[in-house]
């Protein structure tokens, strides 16, 4: 089969008798940007926590550069969630806390108890800290608290600490389902262009269509923990998504939508209708 940069077999997960993911199979070639779509409890996340190793499969396994990151364990767990940087949609930062020592709790992982317990940071890596939130347009607030920003740019903090743990691979769980189109799209251009710049596989859980069309290198399908779909942007036709979310002919990826051309264009369609009524 050749190698792969990332192998996902057989991959599964139970709690009691439902079945959250059931035997997905995907393998990764080359560094690349994956959406994964679905509707609400297809496993999207699931199969992502199991990926970092937050979740334990219940069956199959998950290989990296040909190392089987489902069986590790302590020191080397902890080591595979470092290469494994996870992003997720409610940011996870301290909200108290400055922008720029939040994103130096990425380099946690690689620091003493001592050196956490005190918050006691090397020069270099403050630095770093700052060129990272100056890349995604933010450096300006570093020295402000976490919860004085905007839902966006606190993404792009969150987008940030991941990148202070110098990852092979990132996954962001629905990282813009709480932002409004004009942020989500920002976060989704940062992340693309992390992956073409960085050459760094991005695996992204999205919620809308045309997210995925327009970011993506590949599309996932999940349906009731299988994977139904896996093919090109342009392949995700609306036939196709009907089958991935089980809807019926009413079903309409323009409502959904985050672009904001998109959504204007629902509005007038609205406005047009009720002129009519």
């Amino acid at each position: 089969m050749g190698d792969c940069v990332l192998r996902i077999e057989k991959l599964t997960k139970r709690f009691g008798a439902n079945v959250a993911v059931d035997a997905a199979t995907l393998d990764v070639d080359k560094p690349c940007m994956i959406g994964i779509i679905g509707r609400s409890g297809a496993g999207k996340s699931t199969l992502l926590r199991m990926i970092n190793r937050l979740a334990d499969a219940s069956e199959g396994s998950v290989t990296f550069e040909g190392r089987d990151v489902t069986a590790l364990t302590g020191a080397a767990r902890r080591a595979w969630q470092a290469d494994c940087a996870m992003i997720f949609q409610q940011f996870n930062l301290v909200p108290r806390m400055d922008v720029v020592s939040n994103v130096l709790h990425g380099t946690l992982n690689r620091r003493s108890t001592l050196a956490t317990v005190f918050n006691l940071f090397p020069m270099d890596d403050i630095h770093q800290a700052i060129d990272i939130l100056d890349r995604l347009g933010i450096a300006e607030h570093a020295p402000k608290r976490a919860e004085a920003l905007s839902g966006g740019q606190q993404q792009r903090v969150a987008i940030a600490r991941a990148l202070m743990q110098d990852p092979k691979i990132i996954l962001a769980d629905e990282p813009i389902a709480s932002l409004d189109p004009m942020n989500a799209q920002t976060v989704m251009e940062a992340l693309r262009r992390i992956h073409e710049e960085d050459g760094r596989t991005v695996i992204a859980n999205l919620h809308t269509l045309d997210t995925a069309r327009r970011y993506c290198d590949r599309v996932i399908g999940m349906r009731d923990g299988r994977i139904v779909f896996d093919g090109l942007p342009e392949q995700l036709t609306t036939g196709v998504a009907r089958e991935i979310y089980g809807a019926d002919s009413s079903f309409s990826e323009a409502a959904t939508s985050t672009e904001i051309g998109a959504l204007d264009k629902v509005h007038t369609l609205e406005m047009e209708a009720e002129a009519y009524v």
